[in-house]
């Protein structure tokens, strides 16, 4: 029998041994529902075209006694209006699965919840960034389910057309995110399989010659701060980009004979702490990097507020100082300057310059690897694992003897003031 329902009542109801549904007078249509548990829950009761049917609204308290009136008020005044609650819901439920579903909606996803977690900062803002560009913009709208091999085959042809090396980048991503997608049952089968990468990598091999690291320190000095100062600190430590611009002035310990940098294990590619002994040289440099009005953390920035960034038009002007510089000395020199062409460089060329200059002084290849912090080849097996001999003097010396050698390079050395190496270690 129905009566209407007070918070009392609710309080004093006992679970019987089987479920009970007790009407409340003061809403009809809705129940309280009993579990012999005792747990308790609401629901409604109402018949649309013909047939009853039963909305669960859901569990006591988390819906109160009002609360539960209020919903149930909504249900009935749908069904006055012809329209069934229960087919809404589940209409309702079905367009959120739909949404989730989308491509740019996984995407999000996969980039908080692995490429975040799995990566170094500066590595999955590259990694956004080919999803950005290269991937959600042409299957954005588009459910997971509907993207095919060939949707894969023609996303991954065209950024091939455009750069060949970045195309094998976003089949490594697609890779890892349909992967991601099963883990998460969210398919059951990856369109990459079998799918090999679309361009074939070579590693790089290009060292400066002696000329082009003279040219590259006088096209540093000209266009100067901040970004010359970088190439310079490149080129004398050999450790990478990322590393150097994103250098803060508490890494460095600049004590005279002894200076020194230590790349925090966050900021290492390899996720170990670094420590990098700093030339002569290189300490002057960090020296004289001048301090904004606005202190800032960072070594090299201009806004105070980031490290230096927009190095492909910083590398554009350093090349287009080095053909200046170039064709000046050969006119000079009385030859015909349009003869003279730059090699095309990149950056990161500095380092693989640097390694095989220390390399080129005699210095033994586990050492050079130390200094790049590139444990390699050198040191392998159980003495990889238990040796943590950190060669600190060894990594000193190298690279104090190739500061020597890029100041005889570049002309602020006398070769007689250059250390030889084999008497250095």
């Amino acid at each position: 029998m129905a009566q209407v329902l007070t918070l009392k009542f609710i309080e004093n109801v006992k679970p019987g041994d089987s479920r009970q549904e007790i009407p409340d007078a003061g809403m009809p249509g809705l129940y309280l529902v009993v579990q012999p548990s005792g747990a308790m829950s609401w629901s409604v009761r109402y018949r649309f075209d013909g047939r009853p049917r039963k909305f669960t609204i859901g569990s006591h308290p988390a819906f109160k006694l009002a609360d539960a009136r209020k919903a149930a008020s909504a249900v009935l005044r749908s069904v006055s209006e012809g329209r069934d609650p229960i087919d809404e819901k589940k209409a309702a439920a079905s367009a959120r699965t739909r949404d989730m579903d989308r491509i740019e909606n996984l995407f999000d996803d996969f980039h908080k919840r692995y490429v975040l977690e799995k990566n170094r900062p500066s590595t999955a803002t590259e990694k956004k960034r080919t999803i950005d560009v290269d991937i959600v913009p042409k299957w954005k709208g588009r459910m997971i389910g509907s993207i095919t091999r060939r949707d894969v085959l023609t996303l991954i042809d065209e950024a091939a057309e455009r750069a060949p090396i970045q195309a094998n980048r976003v089949h490594a991503l697609l890779s890892k995110f349909f992967n991601w997608c099963i883990e998460r049952d969210i398919i059951t089968a990856s369109p990459m399989v079998k799918l090999k990468p679309p361009s074939q990598e070579h590693h790089r091999d290009r060292i400066l010659t002696k000329d082009e690291v003279r040219l590259v320190w006088l096209a540093s000095e000209k266009i100067g701060w901040p970004f010359g100062t970088m190439v310079k600190l490149l080129l004398l430590t050999g450790q990478r980009r990322t590393e150097v611009a994103g250098a803060e002035r508490s890494e460095f310990d600049l004590k005279e004979n002894e200076a020194s940098w230590t790349i925090p294990k966050d900021r290492s590619k390899n996720g170990k702490a670094h420590f990098v002994p700093l030339p002569q040289s290189a300490a002057e440099i960090v020296r004289s990097v001048p301090q904004l009005e606005k202190k800032s953390a960072f070594l090299l920035t201009t806004t105070g507020e980031s490290a230096i960034s927009g190095f492909s038009r910083a590398k554009a002007n350093l090349d287009a100082e080095m053909i200046k510089i170039a064709r000046k000395e050969i006119e000079e020199a009385g030859g015909d300057p349009d003869e003279f062409k730059l090699t095309p460089w990149r950056l990161h060329d500095l380092r693989r310059t640097a390694a095989s200059g220390m390399a080129s002084l005699g210095i033994a290849v586990h050492v050079v690897e130390a200094v790049l912090n590139h444990r390699s080849g050198s040191i392998k097996g159980v003495a990889a694992v238990y040796n943590k001999y950190e060669y600190a003097d060894e990594k000193r010396r190298a690279l104090s003897a190739w500061g020597h050698l890029v100041a005889e390079i570049v002309g602020i050395e006398k070769p007689d003031n250059v250390i030889p190496m084999k008497s250095a270690v």
